[in-house]
């Protein structure tokens, strides 16, 4: 062979190379990490969350990727383990080498995997309600569902609407409940509601009677709220009905899903609560700007896992979604270019509502996201 010959050669293996290489870096995959609580005690949380995440994911790459890339979906059970948690979020930046986060199905476990992604610079997702997730805001840091301190404010909201201003207090000692209450008696004076009664439960506790006799002898008591998520609640819930207590009772936006009813049985019927419109996504007028999308996820998940549908499964869309959206504007899966794409997210359309970032808000919803709802004959409804 000549040297004109191996040159044209090489030349054309160079060639060759370079076209090879240009669709592989258009191929390039999107690495997303996923701690969710998918087995033990918010099982009810993780279990729908990381459905959602795979079904959707599994979706977008039958349709192409995010602009050519396909998504890689790297997940890992804490079982509601804080520590646990935190090792896994370690493995995701060291080992897995992930882009961005979306999961942390509790205050718990999303506060301890906090300073990992923040030293990390990787953006991270929560799912997670206490507002201590984004308040003081932090970089690297956001949230989809809408906080404990919203859930307080919608609450004492209604309470004022039906001239209710006494109210009992009955918390959870875990990491939402501890927060809730403490948001609620924050905002309490806000409202013009006076707390009368505040009495609280631990995690494992399977009879709250006492805690809610003392509440039901204070005078002048008017109504209750309930600040707690998991098995707790519903414990509440059929305590309170086995007192024969009449009084307007009020849940948070953590008992939002089918399971609370089923636990709680007919004693849920009656107890209110803020939550996302996709519980009653098809009770929604035509012209509500978020039926689409609430209808779409709803049917999208019951179809294929055969569950009903919940606003837990509903945030992991939404962190998804938000990633999906940072991916598409920047064309980069470079995590600080995807950290500024999703903190000017503007007007995205998801299951809690329209999501609006700013620096200085890191979860993107107001009041006007929340739904008031009420459970009559074991079904959600829209409250009068």
């Amino acid at each position: 062979m000549t040297c004109h010959s191996a040159l044209k050669s090489l030349l054309g293996g160079a060639t060759l190379a370079l076209a090879l290489a240009a669709p592989a870096l258009a191929q390039e995959t999107i690495k997303i990490g996923a701690v969710l609580s998918a087995t033990g005690p918010a099982s009810f949380l993780g279990d729908p969350e990381e459905k959602t995440l795979k079904l959707y994911v599994d979706r977008l790459n039958a349709a192409g990727g995010v602009g050519g890339r396909k998504i890689q979906l790297v997940t890992y059970d804490d079982g509601g383990d804080a520590n646990k948690a935190k090792t896994f979020a370690q493995r995701l930046v060291e080992e897995d080498k992930v882009v961005a986060m979306v999961g942390g199905s509790t205050t718990g476990t999303t506060m301890a995997m906090i300073p990992v992604f923040e030293d990390a610079e990787v953006p991270f997702i929560s799912l997670a309600g206490a507002i201590e997730i984004v308040e003081p805001v932090r970089k690297f840091v956001f949230k989809t569902p809408h906080t404990d301190k919203m859930a307080c404010e919608k609450i004492f909201d209604d309470l004022k609407k039906r001239s209710l201003s006494k109210i009992g207090l009955v918390s959870g000692t875990g990491g939402f409940g501890a927060s809730m209450r403490k948001q609620c008696l924050a905002v309490a004076a806000k409202y013009g509601v006076e707390i009368v009664a505040d009495e609280t439960y631990g995690p494992k506790d399977t009879d709250v009677t006492p805690q809610l006799t003392k509440i039901k002898g204070t005078a002048g008591l008017q109504a209750v709220v309930n600040a707690d998520f998991g098995q707790g609640p519903a414990i509440v819930t059929r305590n309170y009905r086995q007192l024969g207590i009449t009084l307007p009772f009020y849940q948070s936006h953590g008992v939002a899903s089918k399971q609370f009813i089923d636990l709680a049985g007919e004693a849920a019927n009656g107890v209110r609560l803020p939550a996302s419109a996709l519980l009653v996504a098809d009770k929604l007028p035509d012209s509500d700007p978020q039926k689409k999308t609430v209808v779409d996820y709803k049917t999208t998940f019951e179809e294929n896992t055969k569950q009903p549908v919940s606003t837990f499964g509903g945030h992991a869309y939404d962190g998804l979604m938000m990633v999906v959206d940072a991916v598409k504007r920047t064309n980069s899966t470079e995590p600080k270019k995807l950290r500024d794409a999703i903190e000017a997210t503007k007007g995205l359309m998801g299951t809690a509502g329209a999501i609006t970032m700013t620096p200085t808000d890191h979860m993107g919803l107001d009041l006007t996201a929340f739904r008031m709802l009420e459970i009559k004959n074991g079904e959600w409804t829209l409250a009068n």
